[in-house]
């Protein structure tokens, strides 16, 4: 039970990493590399400040900022200089990788002994349910720091995703999907789409910052390596939530997003759990997400193909 609710809560807070990679992958059909690097960015820059005595939720948010300012850095070398999207993303995450050493001054900061978001929830669900060793919930006994941390990524979750719909029902909101859809014809309007670019990466590398700040403080340390192949963690969980959800609306795709990351993280533990090789997990990783893009249309292909070879006989 203990892997089971390990799994479902760091999908959750991954999945504030999927809705980032929603933003710039499905509204700008933007691929941002740069999630590569935001997301250690935001684990340094909390670790660090947690190491310092600054309180977990300003930490947090200083990460989310970082997170920003990394993603808002791609956007203008791609709209300003006239970059490749593609590499630019690949230039600012380069780029982090050794602004993250700089900023944790080592390869790894552990954080078990600081006041961190993860032991303020243990405090409080201690409180709330008067114990403070294992509890039973439908006949399984769970830590009450497991399970805190499960209601608290949940909550973290479902805000940030209500949020960002929220956000999206908005004329700026609105602006940005259209800057993507039709570039052309919004800028005909009067809107500026570079600018719409910009903010878009910057949000979106900011909830993965966050995602790489709660995940930290939940797993006790900040590593330089975390967030290798953690766009391609993404990706997956926006195609599971597609696939799942099955409607290209707005509010059941941030869910689907959701959805798809604690899917996904289960798929991982089930399959590490039934032996799966660990230095093969991104390998499995990588083609599960070549497997999702390329069965959709070839699946739709095969009706079309049956019909011609009907036809034909």
């Amino acid at each position: 039970m203990t892997l089971l609710i390990g799994a479902v809560t760091v999908g959750l807070i991954l999945s504030l990493l999927a809705l980032g990679i929603f933003i710039s992958f499905r509204i700008f059909e933007y691929s941002d590399i740069t999630a590569d690097g935001s997301i250690t960015l935001g684990a340094a820059v909390t670790a660090v400040l947690l190491v310092h005595g600054v309180h977990p939720i300003v930490a947090t948010g200083v990460a989310a900022l970082a997170g920003s300012a990394a993603g808002a850095t791609t956007g203008i070398i791609h709209t300003r200089f006239g970059i490749n999207r593609l590499l630019s993303g690949i230039l600012v995450m380069t780029a982090l990788y050794s602004i993250n050493l700089h900023v944790m001054g080592r390869s790894n900061v552990p954080l078990v002994e600081q006041r961190s978001l993860a032991t303020i929830a243990e405090h409080a669900a201690t409180r709330v349910l008067g114990a403070t060793g294992d509890v039973r919930v439908m006949g399984w006994e769970i830590t009450v720091r497991d399970l805190a941390m499960l209601g608290f990524a949940l909550t973290a979750a479902v805000a940030t995703g209500a949020l960002l719909y929220g956000f999206f029902k908005t004329d700026l909101g609105a602006a940005m999907q259209a800057a993507g859809d039709n570039a052309q014809m919004i800028r005909a309007l009067g809107v500026n789409v570079e600018n719409m670019i910009v903010l878009g990466l910057a949000i979106s590398n900011g909830l993965v910052a966050l995602s790489g700040a709660l995940l930290a403080q939940y797993q006790g340390f900040a590593d330089v390596q975390m967030g290798i192949g953690m766009i391609v963690w993404g990706l997956a969980s926006v195609i599971i939530g597609e696939a799942l959800i099955g409607v290209r609306q707005l509010g059941f795709l941030i869910a689907g997003a959701i959805m798809g990351s604690v899917l996904f993280r289960l798929l991982v533990a089930i399959a590490l759990r039934a032996g799966l090789d660990p230095n093969d997990l991104k390998l499995v990783t990588a083609i599960f997400v070549f497997a999702a893009l390329v069965l959709p249309s070839l699946m739709k292909r095969l009706p079309h193909r049956r019909r011609a070879a009907a036809g034909a006989a």
